[in-house]
């Protein structure tokens, strides 16, 4: 590790010593980037530790809990990154805006007297901006417009600076907070750039009418964008009393798909440490685009052998679309996240936890796990009556530690936000064929044929060495059945790996 006066590091187990020797700063460089706490690579308090004793313990108390997360990069992480590979700019990232500058990110305004105005707190609207949630008095700002003060039809236009984002599938979201009248209508329009015509080729991808929930709500809008254009806000005054309006803050776009689904938990904070260890509440059930039913369980407070744990675990459930499916359910991928509810995408550090369904995998009584609910599942009685077969669940007990939830923007006016998304991935199955190029280089010398051969061995190698690697992998789960749930626990995890002695040079 880098030196520095940041941490001390205390006894460690005999022969692990090595990994807390100090490097001078002629030998390691931290590119000009301040010491990160919040690193992926940062070791946790207690790596390589004796006993439970602490082995790194930082001078600042405050960051004992926040050493050794293993989330995913940080900011310091991605800035060093971009550094040490000359990147300019991050292959996805399209445009990110929180209205807290007064240029409001380059955006413009449309003709006429209705306006979309910038403001820190609306009459009959939100009482603060969704990026600070008052945390700053007086400090913050949002994009509103009133349909309250606008007379019917009148309509107001946002528009974004011209963007460049890849050709393909782009992710649109921002917060809404929506107390406009039933019949106000908030239009999101793309104006394509076109050569030919000076205002550019509109396209409506998005209508949301107006009587939403008074609160910030999270919208995520999947775009078709092909050249540079601009992302529009239409909003349009409608004939009944309104007394608010629109209100928009937080717009991100980057060039990746967004999740199919949202579950937005209210009260997260009280749910944390009131709910009881061993109580388990599901979301709704959703649709995949293949057409499978199915839901989440989320232990809140950790099961009754993991408090202080948010557990999650994936259920199929019964649905209109069982008759033509097929079963038991092959290769979906179902991809779990808890929202880092930061401002700006680039800074967002979500929790990820992917389940696939196999559609060979047993359950502990020899039934295909994958099944159809209605024949391996228990019924459920839905609070409005009507019922359901929920599947039985598999995922993981150890999601994410409530102090982890603690040290990120998980939970932003008590509010967090699960975003769910099932796929087909059998395709992923199909053998993959050489392409014609390399067929082409075949014909070559002698010497080319010989490097070629080396090359095919050694890929022949890496093919087996990825095949042990899996089956045992997967022969190393020590496969839990608890309550209908099968837990992935025990799996080694990142800092697992991380913790393990890792070679050096000399040693390749």
């Amino acid at each position: 590790m880098m030196k520095d006066k940041m941490l001390i590091t205390i006894q460690s187990t005999v022969g692990k010593e090595h990994n807390f020797k100090s490097r001078e700063d002629s030998e390691s460089s931290a590119l000009g980037i301040p010491y990160d706490y919040g690193s992926v690579m940062h070791y946790s308090k207690t790596s390589f530790n004796i006993g439970s004793k602490a082995t790194i313990i930082t001078r600042i108390p405050q960051f004992s809990d926040v050493i050794g997360q293993r989330m995913g990069f940080s900011a310091n992480d991605l800035a060093k990154l971009s550094l040490l590979y000359n990147c300019t700019k991050s292959s996805t990232f399209v445009e990110s805006c929180n209205f807290e500058q007064e240029n409001i990110c380059g955006m413009i305004g449309g003709p006429g007297e209705a306006k979309w105005e910038q403001r820190s707190s609306v009459s009959g609207g939100p009482p603060n901006d969704f990026t600070n949630m008052g945390q700053c008095k007086g400090k913050g700002s949002f994009m509103h417009f009133s349909s309250s003060s606008t007379h019917s039809g009148d309509r107001a236009l946002l528009e974004s600076r011209w963007l460049y984002p890849k050709p393909g599938v782009q992710c649109l979201h921002f917060f809404l907070h929506n107390t406009a009248a039933a019949d106000d209508v908030l239009n999101i329009w793309v104006r394509e750039h076109d050569k030919d015509n000076p205002s550019g080729k509109m396209k409506l991808f998005k209508s949301i009418l107006g009587g939403g929930m008074s609160s910030w709500e999270l919208h995520a809008i999947n775009l078709e964008v092909t050249q540079k254009s601009r992302v529009v806000f239409e909003g349009i005054s409608g004939n009944m009393t309104s007394k608010g309006g629109f209100s928009l803050d937080d717009v991100n776009m980057a060039s990746t798909k967004c999740p199919q689904h949202i579950w937005h938990i209210h009260n997260m904070t009280k749910l944390l440490t009131s709910t009881k260890p061993g109580t388990k509440s599901y979301s709704p059930r959703f649709l995949s685009a293949a057409g499978y039913s199915f839901q989440v369980g989320v232990y809140l407070n950790g099961r009754s052998d993991r408090p202080g744990y948010v557990g999650v675990y994936v259920h199929l459930t019964s649905g209109p679309n069982d008759h033509r499916l097929q079963w038991p359910c092959p290769w979906q991928q179902v991809t779990m996240i808890l929202m880092d509810q930061q401002s700006d995408i680039r800074q967002q550090m979500n929790n990820h936890r992917m389940v696939t369904t196999d559609p060979e995998k047993l359950s502990s009584e020899g039934e295909l796990y994958w099944d159809n609910p209605s024949k391996v599942g228990s019924k459920v009685t839905a609070s409005d009556g009507t019922t359901y077969y929920r599947g039985p669940g598999f995922g993981t007990s150890s999601f994410l530690s409530h102090r982890r939830i603690k040290s990120r923007n998980f939970i932003k006016g008590d509010d967090a936000y699960f975003l769910f998304s099932m796929e087909d991935i059998s395709e992923l199955l199909a053998p993959q064929p050489v392409p014609k190029s390399a067929v082409g280089n075949l014909q070559a010398t002698d010497q080319t044929k010989i490097s070629v051969m080396i090359i095919a061995v050694a890929g022949s190698v890496a093919g087996v060495m990825l095949i042990v690697t899996l089956i045992i992998g997967r022969n190393t789960w020590r496969i839990k059945r608890k309550s209908g749930n099968v837990d992935m626990q025990d799996t080694p995890t990142f800092e697992d790996h991380l913790n393990k002695d890792l070679p050096t040079l000399s040693d390749l």
